[in-house]
């Protein structure tokens, strides 16, 4: 007969009934630390070969038999599966990963292509029995800065707007019935001074039950409530396209306009945050040579403080360069701040994701340890307010005061003897490694739902791209978008009223404040202004591609530089189909392919210029031969790096109308760094790289 506490484990199970299930064990749903090396043994060092060895607990979901299988999780004989690489999104299979919506899957690769630039192999034990996170010592570059600031809007921002409006609807008494039950409950609660048990209990309701999410709190698109009147209006951006956005802007996959909105919302910052969204990026750029496009190609982002100085002097002020000795220690300490305020706004989005994964785990992550683990932290207090009264807890909340104020020498004297008996003792305090033990990030998410792919030899496609713009036609909401709780009608709108708000109307998005808004805002140049722009532009495209020419000529006398450029700037309409097992690359300026084999003993990625890969690929193939090897296992670190500097991306991208084809850099434990470069598909290489191989993979 079966135990109590096999039943347990086997309702703690993702999936898979057996007690031996990565995240089976009791001992997952306490907050405690899953390995104290950290602080017993820091400098011990342990690599694994392959994902079979399971060095993680992402590695261990990776290989595991998961009950609800999706197309890249059954077995497949072949050396590698092609499951809809360059297909469009509706010959691509409908399920990829079970449990998990194709258009999910693809914005999580997305957004995990624009977050992850550098990856370093880690030897030591992982916080959390998580790989993938960010390194105390993460690199700066403000390229990467508006990649945090992006993430930041459509993760804590959306969410608390969201909040927001939750809170509107309620407040507003639309929702009748709704808001008279949280009213009644309030009061009641008041007067036999239980306000305390019932925050607790509906926190801990809510924390458990999905379910009684939808119906305290019934979903409605963001963009159709009024943060005011708690009622529907029309979506700034004229049509409900999309029901996850503020601006209800349409879109062509799930997702995408709220990362429109994120970039729009970066641009929109003041001088160092304009200079991150030139996508300057001085780690990923190629050295400066003298005569490069580089070279020749001013710096864009001077122009903000020449403005400001040229407005200060017509305004009667003196020459900054003379006269303002405040400009270059000023600049200098907001530049050395911007690294410490990235890695803080970095670890804010972490932590709620890692709170949102744990509310509303992600296939193949348990389905209720998390949640269990959350409510369990919040009972005792809901306990103890049951028996504790205010003058109590104001009692205690003094005490507190005080000795936070007047205790230093006591606390001093015990930190001084915890750093001297237990180092690094503060990174098993951590959340992530204690309350969100196993909880990932959406990037560990992402790590491994592609390292499912590769453990069945089935890499996951990448998202698909469409060309058009996305229709300006309201989309289709259902159910799971907008809901009310009992008889009531969602919003306490009628029917006509919800139509009407969602059809498209060209002129909202236009519409402002008022006059001083518009004023503001600005207008377009007139003619004569477009002819002087569109001079420039024309000007500016003949010294591109003159800069472009002279760089095959360089290549050819020997230059380095210009051999890692060549066909950085693709042709027109040239052909990106690439992948899974072989990518278009060059290096050293020679054209060819780097290609990926699993089938041999010792699974490598190499680089061959051998002719016949164009015309029979690279799959089956025993006799290429390759410039250079190097064994999977013995990848140590992976960069993204940019075919031109920053500047020459932003020219060529406003001359040429073209983008810009990147590279990467992979490096061995010996330390030896193969470049290729030239890539259209340099992102899809690179996750196939860092999810392939046993490595434990740290942020940088």
């Amino acid at each position: 007969m079966p135990t109590y506490e096999d039943t347990l484990q086997e309702s703690l199970s993702p999936g898979d009934s057996s007690t031996n299930a990565p995240g089976a064990k009791l001992t997952d749903i306490l907050p405690v630390p899953p390995t104290t090396q950290p602080v017993s043994g820091p400098e011990k060092h342990e690599t694994a070969n392959s994902l079979a060895e399971e060095p993680t607990f992402s590695h261990a979901l990776a290989t595991d038999d998961h009950e609800e299988k999706g197309l890249a999780q059954q077995q497949h004989d072949e050396e590698v599966v092609d499951l809809g690489w360059n297909e469009r999104k509706e010959e691509i299979p409908a399920s990829l990963v079970g449990g998990l919506d194709n258009e999910d899957l693809w914005l999580l690769i997305r957004r995990f292509n624009k977050q992850i630039y550098h990856v370093k192999e880690v030897p030591t034990a992982v916080p959390g029995d998580l790989d993938l996170n960010i390194a105390d010592e993460e690199e700066f570059s403000p390229d990467k800065l508006r990649a945090n600031i992006e993430r930041f809007y459509m993760t804590v921002v959306v969410g608390l707007l969201a909040a927001v409006k939750h809170i509107v609807r309620l407040r507003s008494w639309r929702e009748t019935r709704r808001t008279s039950c949280f009213c009644a409950a309030y009061f009641v609660a008041w007067i036999f001074d239980l306000i305390v048990p019932l925050l607790t209990l509906t926190l801990i309701t809510l924390i458990v039950c999905p379910r009684s999410r939808e119906i305290l709190f019934p979903p409605a698109p963001l963009a159709l409530v009024d943060s005011k009147t708690g009622g529907v209006q029309k979506p700034k951006a004229g049509v409900l396209g999309s029901t996850e956005s503020s601006t209800g802007a349409p879109q062509n996959f799930k997702g995408e306009a709220v990362e429109q909105e994120a970039s729009n919302f970066v641009n929109g910052f003041t001088s160092i945050v304009v200079t991150s969204a030139t996508g300057k990026h001085p780690e990923g750029s190629p050295t400066p040579e003298s005569g490069s496009p580089d070279d020749a190609v001013p710096d864009p982002t001077g122009v903000t403080a020449a403005a400001a100085e040229a407005q200060n002097i017509a305004s009667g002020g003196k020459s900054a360069g003379k006269h303002d000795k405040t400009k270059v220690p000023v600049e200098t300490a907001m530049w050395t701040k911007m690294r410490p305020i990235m890695h803080g706004i970095a670890d804010v989005s972490d932590t709620w994701e890692r709170f949102a994964n744990a509310l509303s785990p992600t296939p193949p992550f348990p389905r209720d340890i998390y949640r269990l683990r959350l409510a369990a932290l919040v009972l005792p207090l809901f306990l103890t307010s049951l028996f504790v009264t205010s003058y109590m807890f104001m009692k205690g909340v003094t005490f507190g005061v005080g000795f936070g104020f007047f205790g230093d020498p006591i606390m001093s004297r015990g930190l001084k003897w915890l750093n001297h008996r237990f180092p690094n003792w503060q990174k098993l305090l951590e959340l992530r490694n204690t309350i969100l033990k196993g909880v990932p990030t959406n990037a560990q998410l992402t790590l491994t739902l592609l390292r499912i792919g590769e453990a069945n030899k089935a890499p996951l496609p990448p998202p698909p791209s469409i060309n058009e713009p996305p229709p300006e036609k309201p989309t289709e909401v259902t159910d799971a978008e907008l809901r009310a709780t009992g008889a009531e009608p969602p919003l306490n709108a009628t029917d006509e009223e919800l139509q009407e708000a969602m059809e498209h109307d060209p002129r909202t998005a236009h519409e402002t404040g008022g006059p001083d808004i518009d004023a503001a805002k600005g207008s377009k140049p007139g003619k004569r202004g477009s002819k002087i722009i569109g001079f420039f532009k024309e000007t500016t495209k003949g010294a591109v591609k003159t800069a472009i020419g002279t760089d095959h000529a360089r290549a050819k006398a020997g230059s380095h530089h210009a051999k890692n450029r060549l066909g950085a700037v693709p042709r027109p309409n040239s052909s990106r189909v690439s992948g899974p097992v072989d990518f278009k690359a060059r290096y050293n300026g020679k054209k060819g392919h780097v290609y990926i084999t699993t089938k041999s003993t010792i699974p490598a990625v190499s680089f061959s210029t051998d002719e016949t890969i164009e015309k029979i690929g690279s799959e089956e193939r025993e006799d290429l031969h390759p410039l250079w090897t190097i064994a999977i296992n013995d990848i140590a670190q992976l960069k993204k790096v940019g075919g031109y500097g920053w500047k020459t991306k932003l020219v060529v991208g406003w001359s040429l109308g073209r983008e810009v084809a990147d590279g990467l850099e992979i490096t061995d434990r010996t330390g030896n760094t193969r470049r290729v470069t030239a890539m259209p598909m340099r992102d899809e290489l690179f996750n196939r790289l860092v999810a392939i191989g046993g490595q434990k993979w740290e942020a940088w």
